[in-house]
């Protein structure tokens, strides 16, 4: 087995480096199985996402089971708990479950113009808590891409008023259609190409409505995947019940577009190149939209869960480990398997932090704190993360970085370290010294950078408020049967498991890969809690502003 060294002080203390230019401590070396990082990791892994779990739903009999059983290893283990008056590790996240249960037809003002159908030509809902929504000839406008993005001189809404409008945009960025590097990040997504940052925008620009445009290529999955699912929502609840979001939000497909759009003489396709044009001005679309959607609300909470270890110098400053513990629970209608396990999605990072929590907690106490985060409610929307992000346990000013764990490679040793939104952060420097520690090992980029994968998983929350993070893992290129295999099985994995019953845990799975990725993460962490560096975003990137604002409280 092959073997390889490892900077060590008790077993690992790295010293302090710049965070631009990491460089290896000339702490002594010790020999580690580069397999074995924790024993137990497969234990974590098994019990998480077996039937008795039944799927960890948030307010589900799987979430009590989940919390029992972190509770139990984070108070073993000596973990400080999130709330120290009531000695518990909880940190309630309040949700609202919203069931549009009608939800009518777009209709538009002129005759010329037929009836956009309800899951066939459309997909809307409202994300305000009212029983009753409607736009009454709310009128259209194409918002381009419905970008406002001061880093990339680009303003989708200059001089345009939205007050009582719905506004038509197109999805991803302009970089995915010029495939230019200079034009925003080139093919590579930007926060600015997600769906959930255009409906924030029109909100804060006062529209109506939002519809957003449907093409496979640039959403990054067909129209089955918005169509096809479950209608119910799920959000945080609010006091102001979202009445400050837009009254409907939805999608239409690239076919409704063109016939919208060919009502102005235009196509998709034209308005699609028109508005890559840095001259882009916002196209009144000559018609006005009515639709009605009803809803029914439930209340209910979940809870993220906290554990953490005190630093010995500066505790208020931290090292963040993030994965959610929940899944989609159980279908009690279908006719076979019933529990959506979701072994891989996302047990698999669950336990990784687990395990993480436990080595710590064998060392020797670092200087900044190092705080692990099981977050709730991923699957409804990244709830969780948005909630602790805005309810942080300690100044999210003070957190040095983070990292977080979301289906972890589970089919053996791999050669490459993918880094999901490769090229954004001064993490991936730190990453770069430690695999090159281990033997034949290098860093790849994501392969689909255009899909935008950064920007849907739970660092995105803490990356919107300035907090570096790192979304990386074991890849393809698997040590002993090479890419195809690793690429066989990741594609086998989409098609019969992803957010299906099949996401099992296997006994035959091969956990080396894990063990690798995690040694990665704790020397990478380790390195961070024992340092007084600030790793910050890569120039340019789209989240360093908020970053270095929050500089002077660091002083």
């Amino acid at each position: 087995m092959k073997k390889y060294s490892v900077l060590a002080a008790s077993l690992l203390i790295v010293a302090c480096s710049p965070a631009s230019e990491p460089e290896t401590s000339a702490a002594p070396h010790v020999e580690v199985d580069p397999y074995s990082f924790n024993e137990n990791y497969r234990d974590y892994l098994a019990t998480i996402s077996s039937d008795k779990f039944e799927g960890r739903a948030p307010a589900s009999k799987g979430e009590q089971l989940t919390v029992d059983f972190v509770t139990e290893k984070f108070r073993n283990w000596g973990l400080k708990p999130y709330n120290s008056e009531a000695d518990s590790y909880r940190q309630e996240v309040p949700l609202v479950k919203m069931t549009p249960y009608s939800v009518s037809d777009m209709s538009f003002s002129n005759n010329d113009l037929d009836d956009f159908a309800y899951k066939q030509d459309m997909m809307a809902w409202s994300p305000r808590v009212q029983e009753e929504v409607s736009l009454a000839n709310s009128e259209m406008v194409f918002a381009g891409y419905g970008i406002v993005a001061p880093e990339f001189g680009w303003n989708d809404y200059e001089g345009l008023d939205v007050e009582g409008k719905t506004v038509v945009v197109l999805v991803n960025d302009p970089g995915y259609d010029s495939a230019d590097p200079e034009v925003f990040n080139g093919k590579a997504m930007t926060y600015y190409g997600r769906w959930t940052y255009k409906f924030e925008e029109a909100s804060r620009q006062g529209a109506a409505g939002i519809i957003v445009i449907h093409e496979t290529g640039p959403a990054g999955y067909g129209w089955g995947v918005i169509a096809g699912g479950s209608p119910v929502r799920f959000d945080l609840a609010r006091d102001n019940k979202n009445m400050d979001r837009t009254e409907v939000e939805g999608w239409i497909t690239q076919e409704a577009a063109d016939k919208l759009f060919a009502r102005v003489g235009s196509s998709y396709t034209d308005m699609r190149q028109q508005a890559q044009q840095p001259d882009f001005e916002p196209v009144p679309l000559n018609t006005a939209l009515s639709l009605t959607v009803q809803s029914d609300f439930e209340y209910l909470d979940s809870p993220n869960l906290i554990g953490y270890i005190e630093g010995s110098k500066a505790p208020e400053e931290h090292v963040i480990y993030m994965a959610h513990w929940d899944h989609l629970g159980m279908n009690p209608i279908a006719s076979d398997d019933q529990i959506y396990n979701g072994a891989q999605d996302n047990a698999s990072g669950t336990a990784g932090v687990l395990a993480l929590a436990e080595f710590y907690a064998s060392q020797p106490q670092p200087e900044r704190s190092v705080v692990f985060v099981l977050v709730t409610a991923e699957e409804r929307g990244l709830l969780g993360s948005n909630w602790y992000a805005n309810n942080p346990m300690l100044p999210l000013s003070q957190a040095v970085a983070g990292i977080n764990m979301d289906v972890l490679n589970v089919y053996g040793p791999m050669q490459d370290m993918v880094v999901v939104g490769h090229g954004n952060s001064e993490l991936e420097d730190y990453l770069a010294k430690y695999v090159a520690q281990q033997e034949g090992r290098y860093i790849a980029p994501e392969p689909t950078p255009e899909a935008g994968s950064f920007y849907r998983s739970d660092h995105f929350n803490l990356a919107k408020r300035g907090v570096p993070m790192l979304y990386a893992k074991g890849g393809n290129d698997h040590v002993d049967y090479g890419v195809e295999y690793g690429k066989e099985k990741r594609a086998e994995y989409v098609q019969v498991a992803y957010h299906k019953p099949a996401d099992e845990y296997d006994p035959e799975w091969d956990l080396r890969g894990v063990q690798q990725d995690l040694w990665l993460y704790y020397w990478i962490g380790n390195e961070l809690a024992n340092s007084d560096s600030w790793p910050n975003w890569y120039a340019g990137n789209e989240f360093r502003a908020t970053r270095d604002a929050s500089a002077d409280e660091r002083q």
